[in-house]
């Protein structure tokens, strides 16, 4: 059984870029927002591959043939599904200000909406399935997001720099109460209690930025990233819990790991993502999108918590591992040319994507084996558990998504 091509899906969000996804694979801009591009088997958008009876969803082909297409080891642990989702993501405009459960969180959520009467696809509706939602972003350019709490003292002195009197209260409290307290205190007003408060900052803030930014502040980037967001959601107080996080430029072939209860928002740029097959996500602001306070006070680590980076450690030729404490997914990036060749073999489900020149995926370690799939840019492929050796040739750039064995 050899790799299979995947048919992909592309999600159209406002946030998207209209132009990073056509020129990775070579093609005309459509002139649209392509936000996602989504590789895997979740119900809501999942892949198709045609072993010639047509084409047919990934998740169905699983369905059909779990011991086969995970493997004993994946479909023991995780059930007759594919524990993660690829995607390639593409933003020219913020995403919003996030945050994703716990597995105990999401289970008690999701049961709790389905008692209630609500639709899956109910606009209020948090908890579309009952997993948590890990996720690493991989960078391919510059990549700017804002990942977990800034200490609030720190956080007061910076907002102290906006000289905006209506920030003054928020200051005060970020400066002296407990730091989840204060972190507590602060989103929950600006978004609910105060809100009032909070749309009047957004609409100040803009140009205190600027000014900030025009001026040379040392925090000039985060204050040029924070403003952008602003531009991309005017008079939405979300801004406020974009000033409270760690501002992160990561370079190409950075990554960041996101863990349950971490806000964060993505803000610019091109990379590859990989989370648990999961949709369940509460917005905290910047976004037109339903916003339920209490459930986020619920989910939220009010705690500061330093942006987590993700080791690159090497695994073998031309192949380095980001290394993460998820279960249901691991990412690595394989370098080919030097070496031309590399063999990847797992016992469990694997989606393999290029970004950068040709790959061909051919079964097997020998030079004889019959030829499999060549991958363009923009283009995937996913492996079976059953396939055994796959050998990688040619100039490329390819990312390999797997299930990673107990940790």
């Amino acid at each position: 059984m050899t790799a299979d091509l995947l048919d992909t899906t592309i999600r159209r969000y406002a946030w998207g870029s209209t132009t990073a996804l056509a020129h990775l694979a070579g093609r005309p801009p459509t002139g649209e927002p392509e936000a996602e591009l989504w590789m895997g088997a979740h119900p809501a958008t999942p892949s198709r591959i045609d072993r010639g009876r047509g084409p047919e969803p990934l998740d169905a082909v699983i369905a059909r043939d779990p011991a086969a297409e995970l493997g004993p080891r994946t479909a023991d642990r995780f059930g007759p599904r594919l524990p993660f989702l690829l995607k390639l993501l593409a933003a020219d405009h913020a995403l919003s200000v996030q945050v994703h459960p716990s597995t105990a969180q999401a289970e008690a959520g999701y049961a709790a909406e389905d008692a209630a009467g609500l639709p899956l696809d109910d606009p209020r509706r948090i908890y579309r399935d009952r997993s948590h939602k890990p996720e690493l972003i991989c960078a391919l350019g510059e990549f700017d997001a804002l990942c977990g709490f800034r200490d609030p003292r720190a956080s007061a002195e910076l907002w102290q720099r906006l000289d905006l009197p209506v920030l003054a209260p928020w200051i005060a409290t970020l400066r002296t109460a407990p730091a989840g307290t204060a972190l507590r205190t602060v989103l929950t007003a600006a978004l609910t209690e105060d809100r009032a408060r909070g749309e009047q900052a957004a609409a100040e803030l803009p140009a205190a930025m600027r000014k900030l930014v025009d001026s040379g502040d040392p925090d000039a980037a985060t204050w040029a990233a924070c403003l952008d967001a602003a531009r991309d959601y005017p008079g939405d107080p979300g801004i406020l819990a974009a000033l409270l996080l760690n501002h992160v430029r990561l370079g190409p072939g950075q990554a960041l790991y996101l863990d349950a209860g971490v806000p964060h928002a993505y803000l610019r740029g091109l990379g590859v993502e990989i989370m648990a097959n999961s949709d369940n996500v509460l917005r905290c602001g910047l976004t037109p999108k339903h916003v339920d306070t209490a459930a986020l006070a619920e989910v939220v680590d009010f705690r500061p918590t330093a942006p987590r980076r993700a080791p690159a450690v090497p695994t073998g030729p031309g192949e380095l591992e980001f290394r993460t404490p998820a279960a249901e997914f691991a990412l690595s990036r394989i370098e080919l040319g030097t070496p031309a060749t590399v063999v990847v073999e797992d016992d469990g489900p694997q989606i393999l994507l290029c970004v950068r020149g040709t790959a061909r995926l051919d079964d097997g370690p020998d030079s004889g084996s019959d030829p499999g799939p060549a991958l363009a840019p923009g283009e995937s492929a996913y492996v079976p558990a059953a396939s055994g050796p796959l050998r990688l040739t040619g100039d490329a750039t390819v990312f390999r998504a797997r299930v990673p064995r107990e940790r």
